[in-house]
């Protein structure tokens, strides 16, 4: 009788690996393609307003590229279609891309502005999350929907947007369905918080960039969507400040999900156990929830920092570079971080933003989300009206 031989799996590894990068290489491309049409579309736009205004040719362009990315990549996920072949390197641009990206932009800042602005942010955020959490809830209960799906939509736009859905929703049994729905919502009015509150916030806080960080940090829902709000402004209005206090405000309001998602899971375990006959809720590990893209942003803030000193001590920053050379470093690493790596994720938020989403979302659902959104922003107004002023970078 033979003996069978057993096949020696790992030979096909590094093939695998190679095929699954392979198959991130034209959603990628089409991000790229994307953006790059997007800056000069801007550019092209934005001459021809500034004719019209009568404004010199060598003005700034008015229309951001971001702006003109995401819009491009709405247009032809939901005209065109986007094939199958390049959703994988889309999804990759949003997860990992953006991500990249956000922790290249804590090199432009000192780890000491990163702490001051975050502790002061804290009040801002917890008021917040706070509002959103409960008058969402409340919302919920007046309209006789399901309080799992309050719950979900409460912490996605208080909190993080769909990583905070995702991570509460094993935690309080929420069926596929409810997230759905939570995710449609966030998705809906992150998008729409996107395009119109850097223009508010224009409004609001009269060019104070701290003020309007703040705000875009703690109004909008989604990392992703405040990335491309603060990049907007930065575009329209010439304020790279504005990206830094809305970037460092988002991600402290990123860890609150340390707090929150245990807390309502360990309600869900006392309170609605007995709807599951008596079966244990399954819980998030603590671990999880860490977003480990928070820590590379303080890590990058930190190298910043420690460079500087080098510079500031004895003329040379990590006993190797001189100021010259470390300006240089440092801001090279920043524009690839914000002007590419963003650049792509943008396009990349737009592409794989469907409307047909929310086709049957239905009028009650809708509406919590709209008061929630709508909640969440009136007192982040309130809180960084009160507070905004005390903060300095």
């Amino acid at each position: 009788m033979a003996i069978p031989i057993k096949k020696d799996d790992t030979k096909d590894q590094p093939t695998s690996k190679r095929r699954n990068l392979i198959k991130l290489i034209p959603g990628v491309l089409l991000c790229l393609v994307i953006m790059i049409i997007g800056t000069f579309l801007a550019d092209y736009l934005g001459k021809w307003v500034n004719q019209l205004q009568g404004l010199p040719s060598t003005s700034s362009s008015p229309i951001s590229s971001i702006f003109v990315a995401i819009i491009l990549g709405l247009l032809v996920r939901n005209i065109i279609g986007l094939q199958e072949v390049f959703k994988d390197g889309v999804t990759f641009s949003i997860k990992f891309i953006l991500k990249f990206g956000i922790i290249l932009l804590g090199i432009r800042l000192s780890f000491i502005d990163v702490v001051k602005l975050g502790a002061w942010g804290i009040p801002i955020i917890l008021a917040c999350v706070t509002a959103g959490l409960l008058v969402t809830l409340w919302i919920t209960n007046k309209m006789k929907q399901s309080h799992r799906l309050g719950t979900l939509v409460a912490c996605g736009t208080g909190i993080c947007g769909v990583t905070a859905i995702v991570a509460i929703s094993p935690g309080i049994k929420a069926n596929d369905e409810e997230v759905a729905y939570a995710i449609a919502n966030i998705t809906l009015f992150g998008v729409i918080a996107m395009f119109v509150y850097p223009y508010l916030a224009y409004y609001l806080f009269q060019d104070d960039p701290i003020k309007t960080g703040l705000f875009l940090g703690t109004a909008i829902h989604e990392t992703a969507q405040v990335a491309g709000a603060s990049l907007i402004y930065d575009q329209v209005f010439d304020s790279a400040k504005v990206v830094d206090a809305a970037t460092i405000t988002k991600l402290t309001r990123n860890v609150m999900i340390l707090a929150v998602v245990p807390i309502l899971s360990f309600y869900y375990l006392n309170k609605v156990r007995d709807r599951n006959n008596g079966e244990p809720v399954a819980r998030t590990k603590w671990y999880k929830l860490i977003p480990l893209f928070v820590i590379g942003f303080m890590a990058m803030a930190i190298v910043r920092t420690i460079g500087d000193a080098g510079i500031t001590s004895n003329g040379a920053a990590f006993g190797m570079l001189n100021a010259e050379q470390w300006k240089s470093t440092w801001t090279s690493l920043n524009n690839f971080g914000s002007h590419y790596m963003l650049g792509i994720a943008m396009a990349a938020v737009g592409l794989s933003t469907s409307f047909g989403v929310f086709k049957g979302l239905g009028m009650k659902p809708f509406f919590i989300g709209m008061v929630a959104a709508c909640s969440v922003g009136i007192v982040s107004i309130i809180m960084v009206s009160l507070l905004g002023g005390f903060i300095t970078l």
